[in-house]
């Protein structure tokens, strides 16, 4: 009798020690690519507070998140991610900036959720989990739509990522006049929108205004103030155009707001309507430029993330935080339907998931998102959708 105990004490240990090894083994590894060292060591120590604080969030005992150092190197980002798969991690979030992909279609059975925005020249495995050109295109064709905006010219700076614009005007199927391409050096910017906007030809039009009124046979008083009319004003005649969208950002941007006001073309008369700007507070302060348009994430989603993350760490994170948060979120959202030892297979069907930022949109290994689109008038943020 006490010899049949000791097997069966024997037998249950084993099962005991095989369940633990089981529930180890069946743990979800994600792996983490940020800078921990280097120029922006403090961004990648923010990204893992809010990986840290999604996992709090969610409750879940099953998913454990590896953090590795990328620096600022795209040598260091592959070496990290070969440790990280040789403890066993098929989905890594990150790297966060595009050049630090480069050597990572050697890195095979792993899938990357990089934090970069450009969707051309991407190794197989890695996915771009920004917010996207086309993404945005999309908030902006449904705002013209609704406003039935049938002129829209598109200004883009010729920089490197004019390319991703035009793969993504074709990709939106939004409706636009012309797209047109600018030099950013301020000079040269001038002289294209002033030929964009007709600009000679409606000053010119004013000034021939003023020289018939001149000589028109009225009462003196009556022509002086006609006279005093057309002086005040900088143009007269039409641009072609009932809305312009302008894929520019910061300083930059703003360059080409002030061209188009130079030219007498005012966001009074016609929409201004530019890319993601992050909520930026110098354009809610630049009341000459209002009203303008944009989409972006959720804000009032990302101020209570702001408020919590910073309760919690001390610390005020950024919007790649709340991306992060949501990526952990998302990548649990998937493995609870999904056989996750086909990672490559895991964002091939079609979903969607609902996070902080906001909509995502999965399919054929892409991530694309459903924007917020805002308003900013006399010095006030407004959401339109």
């Amino acid at each position: 009798m006490l010899k049949i105990l000791k097997i069966f004490i024997i037998a249950i240990l084993i099962i005991f020690k095989h369940s633990l090894g089981f529930a180890e083994d069946t743990k979800l590894k994600i792996g983490l690519l940020v800078p921990m060292t280097g120029e922006n060591n403090k961004l990648g120590n923010l990204l893992i507070k809010s990986t840290r604080l999604a996992l709090n969030d969610i409750g879940t005992d099953k998913i454990e998140i590896y953090p590795r150092d990328t620096g600022n190197d795209p040598n260091k980002t592959l070496q990290s991610a070969k440790e990280l798969k040789n403890i066993g991690t098929k989905i890594i979030i990150g790297p966060i900036f595009y050049k630090n992909i480069e050597y990572l279609s050697e890195v095979t059975d792993i899938t990357f959720l990089s934090f970069t925005n450009k969707t051309e020249s991407l190794p197989k495995n890695v996915i771009s989990s920004g917010v996207n050109s086309f993404s945005q295109l999309n908030s902006i064709k449904k705002f013209i739509e609704s406003n039935e905006l049938k002129k829209t010219i598109f200004l883009t700076p010729d920089l490197e990522y004019k390319s991703e614009i035009k793969k993504a005007i074709k990709q939106s199927q939004i409706k636009i006049k012309k797209h047109y391409i600018y030099n950013t050096e301020p000079t040269k910017l001038t002289k294209q929108v002033e030929k964009i906007t007709n600009y000679k030809i409606r000053k010119q039009n004013l000034a021939d205004e003023i020289k018939r009124v001149e000589n028109l046979d009225l009462d003196d008083e009556v022509k002086k103030r006609r006279i005093e009319k057309l002086e005040k004003r900088y143009t007269i005649g039409k641009v072609g155009f009932d809305s312009v969208i302008i894929s520019d950002f910061d300083e930059s941007l703003k360059s080409v707001i002030t061209s188009l006001l130079y030219t007498d073309v005012s966001p009074k008369d016609k929409y201004f309507i530019t890319f993601n700007q992050w909520f930026d507070k110098s354009l809610i302060n630049e009341t000459a430029t209002q009203p303008i348009y944009f989409p972006s994430i959720n804000k009032n989603n990302l101020e209570k993330f702001i408020k919590k993350f910073s309760s919690i760490y001390g610390e005020t994170p950024n919007h790649l935080c709340l991306l992060s948060y949501d990526l952990v979120g998302l990548i649990y959202y998937l493995s609870l339907n999904t056989d996750f030892s086909k990672s490559n297979e895991l964002f091939k069907k079609k979903n969607s998931f609902k996070g902080k930022i906001g909509v995502f949109d999965i399919e054929n290994n892409k991530i694309n998102h459903r924007l917020n689109f805002y308003q900013i008038s006399g010095g006030k943020l407004k959401e339109i959708f």
